[in-house]
């Protein structure tokens, strides 16, 4: 799945530790998000698009489905 994490979290000024920290998980989870290695929870997806005030759409794309 891509996404826009990296690029949102740039834009604040926020180290991965600052988002892991706003999220309530850890930075190598943010780093894993970031890098396309793990998809969050759907919990998780929409804690971070009200983080940042956008939908879950802008931020996530499931990218081709083949």
């Amino acid at each position: 799945m891509n996404n826009r994490v990296r690029d949102l979290r740039g834009a604040q000024g926020w180290s991965q530790a600052d988002l892991a920290e706003r999220l309530d998980v850890s930075r190598q989870t943010v780093n894993a998000i970031e890098t396309g290695k793990y998809d969050p929870s759907l919990p998780l997806a929409f804690k971070i698009a009200r983080l940042f005030g956008q939908p879950i759409e802008s931020i996530f794309d499931p990218g081709s489905s083949t």
